[in-house]
């Protein structure tokens, strides 16, 4: 091999490796915008964890239609990002689809399983944190009436109603526990108006704490709380500061979390299945100077005893997911 030949071989790898170096993530955000206050926002907190701590940079698009999602991933492949990570379950058959194509890329989604080498699968055990706040919500109900609102009527929020009502029920079993979906279509993501109806209607038939699980629309459902002086259970993200003092506590799902992991594994990310729950910090509940005053340590307490049971295995929560049925209404 002539040395021109050699220094041109050394010059391609050199490219190559630099290209791999820089090869920057990218981040899909679901419907209802990446300042939703919620799901999407927690995702973008974490990408956001992640650039302030490498310095790196990553590619984000917020959809506008269903017909962008398989748009969006194909245009972030064919530039080079890696890995790409989505949020919600609504991506899953796009992503099986588009996954085999690339098979050099890395994809990550949250909330759904794609069965694809090249593909990561975060889901969470969000019955878990919603027993937990179900806990707390029937320890700081005085109606013994308490309420849910879900978003889109699908099984993973019917997954978070019944881990609600299954807590609730564990601390007052006597409980009324309501329950409304926002809606059928994605559209229920992102209606804070019909969120705020849907708590108005609960208030009138007693109930004076309200979980709502409906991304965007949630924010209605908090506001109306507060306005009508019940309590309120946040979402996704720590919500405790949106009505300080009003919000009783929030089921965190560490969406954070799990894209901060998949963004700082870059193209070395592990795929497969990844659950995310109470055992190993993918799930908690939160406590903060803005709900500190709403739970007394009797409260507190009840609430971390089941919490480390729930670590340890001591005690299984019903997920909703696994039968289609919840043991408790």
């Amino acid at each position: 091999m002539s040395l021109m030949h050699k220094f041109l071989g050394a010059a391609a790898a050199a490219a190559l490796s630099a290209g791999a170096a820089l090869a920057e993530p990218a981040l899909i955000f679901d419907l209802g915008g990446k300042f939703d206050k919620s799901f999407n926002e927690a995702a973008f907190s974490g990408a956001t964890r992640w650039s302030e701590e490498t310095g790196g940079s990553f590619r984000e698009i917020e959809l506008q239609s269903e017909a962008q999602r398989e748009q969006a991933l194909r245009r972030f492949a064919e530039a080079g990002a890696n890995p790409i990570v989505m949020t919600g379950f609504a991506f899953g058959n796009v992503l099986s689809e588009v996954a085999p194509d690339y098979p050099d890329t890395k994809f990550a989604i949250i909330d759904m399983v794609v069965d694809a080498p090249n593909v990561r699968s975060v889901v969470f055990n969000e019955h878990e944190g919603s027993y937990l706040v179900g806990m707390m919500a029937a320890q700081a109900s005085k109606s013994g009436t308490v309420g849910f609102i879900g978003g889109m009527d699908i099984p993973l929020i019917r997954k978070f109603a019944c881990g609600y009502v299954q807590g609730v029920k564990a601390v007052n079993p006597d409980a009324t526990v309501i329950q409304n979906m926002t809606g059928t279509t994605p559209a229920a993501w992102n209606d804070p108006v019909k969120g705020s109806e849907l708590t108005k209607a609960q208030i009138s038939q007693g109930a004076d704490v309200v979980y709502a699980a409906a991304g965007g629309t949630g924010v209605g459902v908090l506001q109306t709380a507060a306005d009508e002086g019940i309590l309120s259970v946040g979402v996704d993200s720590n919500q405790n500061h949106l009505h300080s003092g009003k919000v009783l506590t929030s089921m965190m799902k560490r969406v954070d979390n799990a894209v901060y992991e998949a963004m700082t594994a870059g193209v070395d990310l592990e795929t497969g299945f990844n659950v995310m729950g109470v055992a190993n910090g993918g799930i908690d509940y939160a406590m903060d100077e803005h709900n500190a005053a709403l739970v007394s340590a009797d409260m507190k307490a009840t609430v971390d005893a089941a919490k480390d049971q729930i670590a340890s295995g001591e005690l299984a929560v019903h997920d909703y997911m696994s039968d289609n049925s919840c043991p408790v209404e």
